[in-house]
């Protein structure tokens, strides 16, 4: 299945049904009484939140999503039906934005979440509501008001609570798929993987969490150098990060330069994420090259408040110690990332529109 992180949709709202204009016909009373029925209220187009799914890929071909209109009132003070809202499921944390202003309107990182982001136009008044006893047969009602109608852009950010991050070939696909039931596409050669991985952690009954790959991030990122641009917002839904580094037989790589540039492109891209909290893991520990740069970098990184781990995602070494300082860290921080909350999405109460069969007034012609 493909990852589709980003789709840009139209959503209109379905309308509202007219209002009718009828009499009663009745035996020896001609014209006895208004009796057309409102119409009923346009369907709206709704967004969920759902755990099963993980790409946009289903609404990546779709242009428009439109609700469908409310019928129209009928007489014998019949209403019409209100039509049904149209459900949109998409995965949890899609965050949907006015394409136009780039305001966001609803973030749904929580499962079951919804967000009515196209409300449905209210039916128009049918002629029985107008009868007075000056105008007791009243020739006139409401029409419909319109759907909302909005050009979106929906982005999906992972819900993961470890996001592994590091040049590519330092072993990120390696080391998720040691920890767990992922399986990326896993090659000698730079971009291997192309699409963020997702993995659940197991440790014990009752006990997991979720750890994302995060590839493509190298110097330049933030200005959308390798595949970093498309990929370091998912960087931003994570509570812990590990960064991985290891050795490298180029010259003119070092694994604490490459820490320190990666480090400057999450910061470019959000200052937040100075503020959350870094593992730093050196790994290929079964080659007999790490060895020669692991207490010199255990130093270096202690004396920057990092933990510091040295694993093999080939051999397994190292990789409980880490995975039990993941789990005790996270614990810690179970409340949540504090985040300005998106206001509601909300439209002003438009006022009744023209009314069917009832001329303008003069200034209005």
């Amino acid at each position: 299945m493909s990852f589709v992180d980003q789709v840009h949709i139209r959503v209109k709202a379905g309308k509202g049904g007219d209002g009718a204009i009828a009499f009663r016909r009745e035996a020896h009373r001609p014209l006895g009484g208004p009796s057309g029925g409102d119409g009923g209220k346009g369907g709206s187009v709704i967004f969920v939140a759902k755990t099963r799914l993980s790409t946009l890929l289903d609404l990546q071909y779709q242009r428009e999503i439109r609700a469908r209109d409310g019928e129209k009132g009928r007489g014998r003070d019949q209403y019409g039906k209100g039509a049904p809202d149209e459900i949109i499921e998409v995965p949890v944390g899609t965050q949907i934005f006015d394409a136009e202003t780039g305001e966001l309107i609803a973030d749904l990182d929580e499962p079951e979440k919804s967000a009515v982001v196209a409300r449905g136009g209210r039916g128009g008044r049918g002629n029985m509501h107008f009868a007075t006893p000056e105008e007791r047969a009243p020739r006139r009602a409401e029409p419909g008001e319109p759907g909302e109608e909005l050009d979106l852009r929906l982005e999906l950010k992972l819900m993961a609570d470890v996001g592994i991050v590091g040049f590519p070939n330092v072993g990120k696909s390696t080391l998720i798929a040691s920890i767990s039931r992922a399986r990326p596409e896993i090659a000698d050669y730079p971009f291997t993987t192309l699409t963020p991985q997702l993995g659940v952690v197991s440790r014990g009954p009752g006990r997991s969490f979720v750890v994302a790959d995060i590839p493509g991030i190298i110097e330049g990122a933030a200005e959308g150098a390798g595949l970093g641009l498309r990929f370091l917002r998912h960087v931003e839904r994570t509570r812990l990060i590990v960064h991985l580094i290891a050795y490298d037989p180029d010259p003119k790589r070092d694994p604490l330069a490459d820490f320190d540039i990666l480090r400057r492109e999450m910061e470019r891209f959000d200052p937040a994420l100075a503020e959350r909290e870094v593992f730093v893991a050196l790994g290929k520990a079964d080659l007999e090259e790490t060895a020669l740069y692991e207490e010199e970098l255990r130093k270096e990184f202690e004396s920057r408040g990092y933990p510091f781990f040295v694993i093999s995602g080939a051999t397994g070494q190292g990789i409980e110690p880490l995975l039990d300082a993941l789990e005790t860290k996270l614990e810690e921080l179970k409340a949540p990332i504090e985040k300005d909350d998106p206001p509601p999405f909300s439209s002003e109460d438009r006022p009744h529109g023209d009314l069917v069969g009832f001329p303008k007034p003069p200034d209005e012609e």
